[in-house]
């Protein structure tokens, strides 16, 4: 797909998430690549450098996968009981071993187990969950990835079936029903991506234009899913959210 932009003489590539932003790069020296991606930009060979991409990408870094331990930090909070905890992870994703890592290196800090669980299509999502429950785990973080975004309201509907609380990585989840989220705010990251859209659309290279790194986070709450989980969110973890839904 991402020949074919090139081959159509695009303006400009908007490619997100990570496998379609290293597919761009693979393709094109020339068209300019605006990115979203959820681990380093630099790492994943998009760009020289920060500041100074270098090259014909630059975007946003959305933290995204550096969130997993954060987000693990939120369900221990909300439930300080939970002795076993899945990490629900895309194998096909560049990020999944940075990811698990910093999870299960959070989990021994506070004396939780993990277990890892993984899925890359939605028959492989339903098998993950029935080991989690036949593993009887107290909860769940869903890490970072664009597959399980699509995939959201077969997640977020599953895990309340199965009655397991889970924590996900954007509001969009929490939005669908899912307990809680805490992550990037996608609308402000479009919103600096249209920017460079623009900026180069009118004339401006990627190579002079900074890698943006995502400063705005969200902790969002259902309180309705938390009532059919039978679980009481503590107040002064509702007090911390930037959005509770009734």
């Amino acid at each position: 797909m991402a020949a074919e932009l090139v081959r159509r003489q695009v303006a400009v590539i908007l490619a997100s998430p990570i496998p379609a932003a290293v597919a761009a790069k693979a393709a094109t020296a020339t068209v300019p690549i605006v990115f979203n991606v959820a681990g380093d930009p630099v790492k994943l060979g998009l760009v020289a450098g920060l500041a100074r991409p270098g090259g014909n990408a630059t975007g946003v870094n959305s933290f995204q996968a550096e969130l997993g331990a954060k987000q693990l930090g939120l369900l221990r909070e909300l439930l300080p009981a939970a002795a076993r905890i899945g990490l629900l992870v895309n194998p096909t994703n560049p990020n999944v071993e940075s990811v698990t890592k910093d999870v299960t290196a959070a989990a021994s800090t506070i004396g939780v187990q993990i277990d890892v669980v993984e899925a890359s299509d939605s028959r492989e999502v339903e098998a993950a969950f029935a080991t989690l429950v036949r593993n009887r785990v107290d909860a769940l973080v869903v890490g970072s990835d664009g597959f399980f975004y699509y995939r959201r309201v077969q997640l977020t509907t599953l895990a309340t079936r199965h009655a397991i609380p889970a924590v996900y990585f954007v509001r969009e989840f929490a939005e669908a029903g899912g307990l809680m989220s805490y992550g990037t705010s996608l609308t402000e990251i479009y919103r600096q991506i249209s920017v460079y859209v623009s900026r180069i659309l009118r004339g401006a290279k990627p190579a002079d234009l900074p890698v943006v790194q995502s400063t705005k986070f969200e902790f969002v709450i259902n309180v309705p899913t938390a009532r059919a989980l039978g679980l009481e969110v503590p107040p002064m973890l509702l007090a911390r959210a930037d959005e509770v839904i009734e």
